[in-house]
């Protein structure tokens, strides 16, 4: 059977809170539903070509990485069972299963916090400019998707869709969340990298690097939204791994590829997908998923 595929939800009796480049927010008043669509985005470009189940992937994986890290770091999911979902959400249960996170609200913290444990993508690029990644000085004659002597912290705006997210320097993500939350940030970022790529790396997989999200509930730091997933990720097969050039993925950097030798341009109106990329994108994120989670897709913890 065809894998199925939504591009956008639309719940008339739901509350419409925000459409983001995967997901569609729900606001259920002290919480919200996180719904994944199957749209993917390369260069904050959101592709006219949806991955069928990808938003079914993406769910799988934070949840399972979010009960992985529950020791570790609060975190806002309630539950990904549609059956306990509140009686408002029954009508559209169909539509929501397998793909949605009904989570407690948060007050979002407007950054993006990103920890890169390897130099490649755009630090690669800052790095052979600057010697630095987002002004962080690093050894010289470092090669492309080498391993860092240590995971670096480079936090960025949040940009709205459609714009570009920009690095900032820790002495400004500190003006805008204030020192004490910085200096959290900072520190539960890199311990949920470690665990992470310590995991991953035990499963024949590199983490390169990963962005996280945080927001407050009842004014204590918790983390929100995806989780360590190929579109927050880049993940690689430790096997094929080799320094000195770009790794092959089970991320999307694999539509970045193609969208770059076809000649696209951000600027440009976003392409239709050829069904081999679709299909090979596809592929990647489940392998993500089973190998990392242990899990077939629609499994269940």
């Amino acid at each position: 059977m065809k894998a199925e595929s939504v591009i956008a939800t639309n719940f008339p009796q739901l509350k419409l809170l925000s459409r983001g480049k995967v997901r569609d927010n729900y606001d259920l008043g002290d919480s919200l539903l996180i719904v994944a669509t199957d749209r993917i985005s390369a260069f904050d470009v959101v592709m006219p070509t949806p991955i069928p189940d990808k938003g079914k992937i993406l769910t799988q994986l934070s949840e399972f990485w979010l009960h992985f890290l529950s020791d570790l770091v609060p975190q806002h999911l309630i539950s990904t069972d549609v059956s306990q979902f509140p009686s408002q959400c029954q009508p559209y249960a169909e539509q929501l299963a397998g793909r949605t996170m009904w989570v407690k609200k948060a007050k979002v913290l407007p950054v993006e916090c990103i920890v890169r444990g390897y130099l490649v993508g755009s630090g690669w690029k800052d790095y052979r400019a600057t010697g630095k990644v987002c002004g962080i000085s690093l050894p010289p004659s470092l090669k492309e998707a080498e391993k860092l002597p240590e995971p670096i912290f480079t936090p960025s705006t949040k940009a709205e869709q459609g714009a570009h997210d920009e690095n900032i320097s820790f002495e400004e993500l500190k003006e805008i969340v204030g020192e004490t939350v910085a200096d959290q940030l900072r520190e539960l970022s890199l311990r949920i990298y470690a665990r992470g790529e310590e995991y991953a790396r035990s499963k024949g997989i590199l983490l390169a690097d990963t962005k996280l999200e945080f927001g407050m509930i009842e004014g204590q730091l918790t983390l929100i939204d995806e989780v360590l997933t190929p579109d927050s990720s880049r993940f690689w097969p430790a096997d094929r791994y080799r320094v000195g050039q770009s790794p092959e993925s089970f991320d999307k950097q694999y539509l970045r590829d193609h969208l770059l030798r076809s000649g696209w341009k951000a600027t440009d109106p976003p392409p239709q997908l050829p069904e081999e990329v679709v299909v090979n994108t596809r592929a990647r994120y489940l392998e993500a998923l089973e190998r990392l989670s242990g899990q077939k897709l629609g499994q269940r913890r």
